[in-house]
């Protein structure tokens, strides 16, 4: 994304090829078996990955996608609150473009409010709007938990490869809430790390693993 690109046209001619790919990559083996383990039970999917693998496992009102989603547009200069469809218009992109590596000038997309170029709806490349649909994302997790709390004695936070980059999204709110509620426990796996606070050494489990293996033994094992 900070490649010194030699044109606008190019720049969106990568950008729209690299939304394309993710918009429509089918679900991967890991959310197909995660899936599996999850049906007919109760349970909500927190994800800082912005690629709609999740959207696409799960039905939209169980997923909050706190650092944004390929499938939205933003205004690259934050005039406006509102977020939009990018889907439409990458596909467009893409099939114009052919076998170029340039999007001509006419469809770079842009703001309707004030003309600035639009970006993709995610933290990491730009200046990620924090508005109205974001504040709608970490409501679902907010009305989920008091949902289940209500529901239910216990509960369960897994973290499959939450690392150390963006800790205070996922990691550190379930360390917390296990820490905090007397039926919780957490369930951690990673590649890298293997470890849990001494606060919750005894309300919990770290695996260090690959995460498509180990969804693969629960599948296997339940």
């Amino acid at each position: 994304m900070q490649h010194r690109w030699d044109s606008r046209e190019e720049f969106w001619g990568y950008l729209a090829t690299f939304l394309y790919t993710t918009q429509h990559a089918e679900i991967r083996q890991p959310y197909k078996d995660l899936q599996a383990i999850l049906k007919d039970r109760d349970y909500f999917i927190v994800t800082t990955n912005q690629d709609t693998q999740a959207i696409k496992a799960f039905p939209e009102e169980k997923v909050a996608q706190i650092q944004g989603d390929h499938r939205f547009f933003q205004c690259s200069r934050q005039c406006t609150d509102e977020v939009w469809d990018a889907v439409k218009p990458v596909e467009a992109m893409v099939k114009v473009m052919g076998d170029s590596t340039k999007v001509p000038t006419e469809l770079i997309p842009r703001c309707p409010h004030c003309g600035a170029e639009a970006f993709p709806w995610v933290r990491g490349y730009g200046n990620f709007l924090e508005g109205t649909r974001y504040q709608q994302e970490y409501q679902k997790i907010s009305d989920d938990l008091e949902k289940h709390i209500q529901a239910h004695d216990k509960i369960l936070f897994v973290e499959l490869g939450v690392g150390q980059m963006t800790p205070m999204f996922i990691q550190e709110p379930f360390w917390a809430l296990t820490n905090n509620l007397p039926g919780a426990f957490d369930v951690m796996v990673n590649k890298d790390y293997q470890f849990l606070p001494e606060q919750i050494e005894d309300k919990g489990v770290a695996i260090k693993g690959d995460i498509a293996k180990v969804l693969d033994d629960v599948k296997a094992a339940l």
